[in-house]
């Protein structure tokens, strides 16, 4: 198994899944470092941090998702590998077990990253601007339970994703599901039949 896991990383070092890894969270920390130099008041780091988790479980995190899962069988799908693959002296379910943990294992390294470049966003903001610096201590053990609660509440949506696009070769079922799964999570937030929704289970984490 370690062989194998080994193999996907490599795989994945020669792809673009660092650039998304970064990007993803290095948008939502854009996002709050211009919301603070256009903010009139100070607000403590509880409710800046949650803002970060917020829009990463709600919006980003499914997305990243489903762009992670369409990269990572393309590997496959597109040089036309799984003939091979499948023929190696290698139980199948290890090759797939591979790549599911490498998918979770980069979900939770975004998720991650998210806390930290928002918290380098809002600093810096601070400095530009310090009479709107965040307020208050931060909960790091709170703040980090919550945040590996997402990633649990995300491993549905995540297999869902990986299955249809290792399942199919195009990429666009993936993401057709990726992208209708995202939409009705918004538009049926307040739903109760949301939390059985696989695309919202990570946002609800956030409910007290």
């Amino acid at each position: 198994m370690l062989a194998v896991l080994s193999v996907e990383i490599r795989k994945l070092n020669r792809s673009l899944a660092a650039v998304l890894a970064i990007a993803a969270p290095s948008l939502i920390a854009a996002f709050g470092f211009f919301m603070l130099l256009r903010g009139g008041q100070a607000r403590p780091w509880a409710q800046w941090m949650q803002m970060a988790t917020g829009v990463w479980a709600y919006f980003m995190l499914p997305m990243s998702v489903t762009a992670l899962t369409a990269l990572v069988a393309h590997m496959e799908h597109g040089p036309r590998a799984w003939d091979h693959l499948r023929a190696l002296p290698t139980p199948r379910w290890r090759i797939y077990a591979a790549k599911a943990v490498c998918v979770i294992a980069l979900v939770t390294a975004m998720t991650g990253l998210n806390l930290l470049l928002a918290l380098g966003a809002i600093s810096a903001a601070a400095t530009i601007k310090p009479a709107v610096a965040p307020t208050g201590a931060l909960d790091w053990i709170g703040l980090l339970a919550v945040n590996l609660k997402v990633v649990a509440a995300a491993i549905l949506l995540t297999a869902i994703q990986l299955w249809t696009a290792l399942r199919f070769s195009s990429f666009v079922p993936a993401l057709a599901i990726g992208i209708g799964g995202t939409f009705f999570s918004v538009v049926a937030t307040s739903a109760k039949e949301g939390v059985f929704f696989p695309w919202q289970m990570p946002v609800n984490m956030l409910a007290k």
